[in-house]
C-alpha cells in the first residue's frame, strides 16, 4: 500500500545533538549533528525500504513564535535556549537532508507537530498508510487505523492498540490526558498532584476531560481541591497539547496543498561530494562518488570521520548503537517524566513523605564546586520511581530567582530521613555526596546502591565501554541524550557556578540525574545479582569499601610542610649538581627538556644506539629507552636522575605544601574506585600512591607524612601477596609448599635454578630468582629477562626452563587461564571480579599477545585489589566498634596505614595481621608485616 513516511526533524535534530560527542572537522566546525540526523535518515530508508514509500517528508520546526505562544505567553518558557553549536548546524543539516533527497518542510507560525498532524490525516483520508518517524508522546493523540508512530531511539512502534496499553488510554483520549497531567517540557500545568495513575483513572471512570470536569465538585480529597482550582485553566490547557491536524495553505504558504511534492527525490550527486568533502565524512564520499545519475543513495552504513572526530564517531539510529550495528539495540522503553520544583512547604512535605515511603530513592546534590570537602549545597533531587523526580533548589542567588526555601530549614527538616539507615538511597557516585551533606553537618546513611559502582562492576575494560558516568551510561544502556553540565553553565574561562543557573533548567537537570539512577540500577542490578562472583564483589567489597574510603578522604595525612620546604631545597641544589654533570657528559650545555636538542647530544654526537623511533621517524629519548641505555652509559642515567628529582620536586616537595587545607591543617586525597581494570584504587589530588620508594630522596618524600603529637604511624603490609595468590591459583605443589612452610621463596626458587641448597644462596643470586619469580607471572620473555638481568638471551631462557620444571602446576595454570581467557573474554578473580580482555582474539599479534600476558596476571593483581579492600572494610570495622581513636589514612598497593594513639599501639600490634589475614582463605597463609615509626617512611 502507499504510505506516506514523516520525520519529526525537530527531535531527531536534538537526539543527534546530544547524544554523539563533540565531534568536528578540521575547520573545527561541529559536525555531530549533521552526522546523526543524516545517519538517522540513512537507516530510516533501510528500515522501511520494504515498504512502498511514496511521499516522504522531514518536517522542522520554523524559527519564532507559534500561535500557541499568543494564546498562552509562558509557553515553552523553561526550556533553555538551543546551544550555539547546534544553531551552527542547522543551516548543513537542512542541506545534506536535501540532497539526500528528502523533501523539507518548515512553516512558520505552526510547530512542527501541526504540520506533520495535518499531512497525516490528509494522507489517511486519501487511503495512505502513514508512518511518523518521532519521540514526541503529543503525536499518540494522532493515531488510528492508518497511522502509526514509531521510535527510532527504543524501537517501539504505537498503533491504537500499543498507545492504549502504554498510557492506559486510547489514542482519542490522549489529548485529555495530556491535559490533566500537564507537560512540564511546554510549561503547559496540568492539575496539581495529578500523575499517570489518577489521570487513566478519572478518564476510565468519567469517559472524558469534559466528564471529568462536570465531576469535580463529587472528587474529594486534596487532589479534588486540585482539580476544581485547575478548571479555569483546562480549557486552555487542553487546546495547548491538541495537535492541529487543519491547517489551511491558503493561510500558511509553505504548506503544500497536496502530496504531490512530497514525492521522494533521487540524490543530488554532486551536491553530496562537495557536502561530504566539507564535513569530511569520508566513507560517504567515497559512496557518494560512486553514485549513478538515478541511483538511489546507499542506506544502512555510517559515514568515518576525520582524525579530529574519529575518537568517539557512534551511529544515532539508536543514540547509542555502534556505528556499524547492522540493527538498532533495543532499549527500554522510557516512562514518562514527572519532574517537579520544590518551591514551598506543602510540596515539600509531599515529597517528604513520598521519599520516606518509597522502598528505594534516588539522590543527588548540585553544588557550589568539584571539591568534596569544600562544596556547598545548591540543590538537592530525588527520585522515587521511574520519570517520577523532583528538584529542591535552595542556593540559587541570580537577579530574578524565584523565592525559595531557607536551606538551613529545609535541611534540618531532611536531615532525619537522610540520616536514617532504614531508608535506602541510591546514586550516581554517592560518596561526593556524602562528603557534600557531611560539610552541612549531616552523615548521611542508608546508601544502598551506586550506579557508578554497578556499572564499574558489570563493565569496566568492557570494549566500547568509554566511562562511567551517567551520561555515558544513559547512553550507553537506555539509548538516552541527557541534559550536559556545559549546556546550563558553559565551559573555560566563562562558565557560571551552578547557583547561577536558572531554577527551571537546573530543576530538570537535577531530576533528570535522580530518575537516570534509578532507571540504571532497573537495569544494572537483575546482572549482578544473576551472577553471584559479581553479587559479592559489589556489594561485600565496593559498596562497603566506598564507606571506608570516604572517612579516609576526609580523615586525610598531616604534613610536615618544613621539612617539604627543606627537601625542596636540597632537590634544588641536587639538581644543580646534576645539570653540570649532564652537561659535562655532553660535552656542552644544552636544553636538557628538548627532545630534539637532546636526541641530537645521544645519538648524532655521541652516537649511542637508538632503540625505537617516535611516530615523526626521530629516535625516542622516552624513559622507557633511557632506562635500556643507562645500563650501558653514563648520560641517560644522569638524565634519568635529573627527571625524577624534578617530578619529586614539582610534585610533591613543593606543591604538597600548597595542598594542604586551611580547615584541618591536612592534605586530602581522593581514591576513585571505578577507575583501574584490575579494582586497584586510584589516588589523586593529590595522588600520593606513585611516590617512589627506592631512592633516598622518595623516601625524604614519604618522611615528611607524620602523626600528630602523641600519635604514631603504623604501616601494615601484605608480604608477597601476588607470588601467594599465584600459589593459590596454580595449586603448584612446590609453590604451596614453600608458603606452608614459611620458606623464603626467592631462596628457594634460587636454589633450584643455581642447583644449589637454600643456605648457599648468594644475596645476588636470590636477587635474581625475585626477577624470575615476579617477572614469569607478568608474562615476562626470555628476551625481557635477559634484558632486565643484563644475560645472556639463552642464559635467561635456560633460568626459564629451570622455574617451570621446578613450579610445572604455574606453567599449567598459565596455559589455562589463557585458553579461559579466549572463550570467555575475560577472567575472573578468586572473589569472582571479572577482568575483561577486549584483545584476546584480536588479529594483531602484539595486541592479541599483550592480553595474553594481562590474562596471566590480572587474576593476581585483582585479587590483590579485593584482598586490601576487604582488608580496609575489616580494619575500620573493627576500629569503629571498638570506640578506637585509630584512623585510616592512606592505602598505596597493598599497604594500610594508620594514624595510630600511642595508647592504642599494643592492641594494633597484636590485632591488625591477624585482622589483616582473615579477610580470605587462600590455599597458603597470608603474611603481613607491621612497621611503626613518627612518619611513613620510619613505618617501613
Amino acid at each position: 500500500m502507499p504510505t506516506l513516511l514523516l520525520v519529526d526533524g525537530s527531535s531527531y535534530l536534538y537526539r543527534a545533538f546530544h547524544a554523539l560527542p563533540d565531534l568536528r572537522n578540521s575547520r573545527d566546525e561541529p559536525t555531530g549533528a549533521i552526522y546523526g540526523v543524516l545517519n538517522m535518515l540513512r537507516r530510516l530508508d533501510a528500515d522501511t525500504r520494504q515498504r512502498n514509500i511514496a511521499y516522504k517528508a522531514c518536517v522542522f520546526d520554523a524559527k519564532g513564535k507559534t500561535f500557541r505562544d499568543d494564546w498562552y505567553p509562558d509557553y515553552k518558557a523553561n526550556r533553555p535556549s538551543m546551544p550555539d553549536d547546534l544553531v551552527r548546524q542547522i543551516a548543513p543539516i537542512h542541506a545534506g537532508v536535501a540532497a539526500l533527497g528528502w523533501p523539507i518542510l518548515s512553516v512558520p507560525g505552526v510547530e512542527a507537530d501541526d504540520v506533520i498532524g495535518t499531512l497525516a490525516r490528509r494522507a489517511a483520508a486519501q487511503g495512505l498508510e502513514v508512518i511518523i518517524s518521532t519521540g514526541d508522546k503529543d503525536l499518540s493523540q494522532i493515531v488510528d487505523d492508518r497511522i502509526t508512530l514509531v521510535n527510532t531511539m527504543s524501537g517501539e512502534t504505537l498503533d491504537t492498540a500499543g498507545v492504549l496499553a502504554k498510557f492506559g488510554v486510547p489514542p482519542e483520549r490522549i489529548v485529555d490526558y495530556l491535559t490533566l497531567v500537564g507537560d512540564a517540557v511546554d510549561n503547559v500545568p496540568g492539575v496539581a498532584k495529578v500523575g499517570p495513575k489518577t489521570a487513566v483513572k478519572w478518564l476510565t471512570q468519567y469517559g472524558s476531560l469534559d466528564g471529568v470536569i462536570a465531576a469535580a465538585n463529587d472528587i474529594g480529597g486534596a487532589v479534588g481541591q486540585n482539580l476544581r482550582a485547575a478548571l479555569d485553566f483546562l480549557p486552555l490547557g487542553r487546546r495547548l497539547v491538541t495537535v492541529r491536524c487543519d491547517l489551511d495553505p491558503a493561510e500558511l504558504p509553505q504548506l503544500p496543498d497536496s502530496l504531490a511534492p512530497l514525492t521522494p527525490q533521487l540524490p543530488q550527486r554532486d551536491t553530496l561530494i562537495e557536502f561530504f568533502t566539507r564535513y569530511e565524512m569520508k566513507s560517504w564520499l567515497k559512496e557518494a562518488q560512486r553514485l549513478e545519475p538515478s541511483q538511489p543513495f546507499p542506506v544502512g552504513h555510517s559515514a568515518s570521520t576525520s582524525a579530529s572526530s574519529a575518537r568517539a564517531a557512534k551511529a544515532v539510529n539508536t543514540a547509542s548503537a555502534e556505528a556499524a550495528s547492522p540493527e538498532p539495540t533495543a532499549f527500554p522503553t522510557p516512562p514518562e517524566k514527572h519532574y517537579e520544583t520544590i518551591l514551598d512547604w506543602p510540596t515539600f512535605e509531599r515529597w517528604l513523605t513520598k521519599i520516606s515511603a518509597a522502598p528505594l530513592t534516588a539522590l543527588d546534590t548540585e553544588t557550589t564546586s568539584l571539591d568534596p570537602l569544600n562544596a556547598r549545597i545548591v540543590g538537592v533531587s530525588f527520585a522515587v520511581a521511574p520519570g517520577e523526580a523532583a528538584y529542591l533548589p535552595l542556593a540559587h542567588d541570580y537577579a530574578g530567582a524565584p523565592a525559595q526555601l531557607p536551606i538551613d530549614e529545609a535541611l534540618a527538616r531532611l536531615k532525619p530521613w537522610l540520616e536514617s539507615p532504614q531508608h535506602a538511597k541510591i546514586g550516581q557516585h554517592l560518596k561526593y555526596d556524602e562528603h557534600v551533606f557531611a560539610n552541612h553537618g549531616i552523615a548521611l546513611r542508608g546508601i544502598a546502591h551506586d550506579t557508578l559502582l554497578e556499572s564499574y562492576v558489570l563493565e569496566s575494560g568492557k570494549s566500547g565501554v568509554r566511562g562511567h558516568d551517567l551520561g555515558q551510561l544513559a547512553e550507553r544502556h537506555l539509548g538516552l541524550a541527557t541534559i550536559s553540565f556545559e549546556s546550563l553553565c558553559g565551559k573555560g574561562a566563562s562558565q557560571i557556578g551552578f547557583n547561577q543557573v536558572a531554577v527551571e533548567q537546573a530543576a530538570e537537570y537535577g531530576a533528570e540525574d535522580a530518575d537516570l539512577c534509578l532507571r540504571l540500577h532497573a537495569c544494572f542490578y537483575p546482572q549482578i545479582a544473576a551472577h553471584a562472583g559479581l553479587a559479592y564483589i559489589y556489594g561485600d567489597i565496593e559498596i562497603p569499601a566506598r564507606e571506608v574510603l570516604f572517612r579516609m578522604e576526609r580523615n586525610g595525612v598531616l604534613i610536615d610542610a618544613e621539612a617539604l620546604a627543606r627537601q625542596s631545597n636540597a632537590l634544588g641544589q641536587r639538581l644543580l649538581e646534576l645539570e653540570a654533570q649532564i652537561y659535562e657528559a655532553a660535552g656542552q650545555p644544552f636544553n636538557i627538556n628538548s627532545p630534539k636538542q637532546l636526541g641530537n647530544i645521544l645519538f648524532s654526537k655521541l652516537g649511542l644506539p637508538a632503540r625505537k623511533k617516535t611516530p615523526s621517524g626521530t629516535p625516542s629519548t622516552d624513559e622507557e629507552v633511557l632506562s635500556e641505555l643507562a645500563l650501558d652509559y653514563p648520560l641517560p642515567k644522569l638524565l634519568l636522575e635529573s627527571r625524577q628529582i624534578v617530578k619529586l620536586k614539582g610534585t610533591y616537595a613543593d606543591k604538597l605544601p600548597k595542598m594542604i587545607d586551611p580547615k584541618t591543617g591536612r592534605v586530602h586525597t581522593h581514591f576513585a574506585q571505578a577507575v583501574a581494570v584490575t579494582g586497584r584504587l586510584a589516588s589523586s589530588d593529590p595522588n600520593l600512591q606513585n611516590i617512589p620508594v627506592r631512592t633516598a630522596e622518595g623516601r625524604r618524600i614519604r618522611a615528611a607524612f607524620v602523626a600528630p603529637p602523641g600519635s604514631r604511624i603504623v604501616s601494615a603490609d601484605y608480604s608477597q601477596i601476588e607470588l601467594r595468590i599465584m600459589a593459590h591459583l596454580s595449586q603448584d605443589a612446590g609453590l604451596l609448599d614453600a608458603f606452608a612452610h614459611g620458606e623464603d621463596v626467592h631462596r628457594a626458587t634460587a636454589a633450584e635454578i643455581f642447583g644449589l641448597t637454600p643456605p648457599e644462596v648468594s644475596a645476588d643470586q636470590r636477587r635474581v630468582a625475585k626477577v624470575i619469580n615476579f617477572g614469569l607471572i607478568y608474562g615476562m620473555s626470555a628476551f625481557g629477562l635477559a634484558r632486565q638481568l643484563g644475560l645472556e638471551r639463552s642464559a635467561a631462557q635456560g633460568y626459564i626452563e629451570r622455574y617451570f620444571a621446578r613450579y610445572p602446576g604455574v606453567a599449567r595454570y598459565m596455559e589455562e587461564t589463557r585458553h579461559e581467557a579466549r572463550m570467555n573474554g575475560y577472567v575472573e578473580t578468586v572473589f569472582g571480579r571479572r577482568l575483561w580482555l577486549p584483545d584476546i582474539r584480536a588479529a594483531q599479534a602484539g595486541r592479541r599477545q599483550g592480553a595474553e600476558r594481562a590474562a596471566i596476571n590480572a587474576p593476581m593483581q585483582g585479587t590483590a585489589a579485593d584482598l586490601i579492600k576487604l582488608a580496609m572494610i575489616a580494619v575500620q570495622d573493627w576500629i569503629s566498634h571498638e570506640h578506637l581513636h585509630t584512623r585510616l589514612i592512606l592505602q598505596v598497593h597493598d599497604e594500610l596505614v594508620l594514624e595510630v594513639p600511642e595508647a592504642e599501639l599494643p592492641r594494633l600490634r597484636a590485632e591488625l595481621p591477624p585482622l589483616m589475614t582473615r579477610v580470605a582463605a587462600l590455599r597458603v597463609p597470608l603474611a603481613v608485616e607491621v612497621g611503626v615509626g613518627a612518619n611513613w617512611d620510619e613505618a617501613h
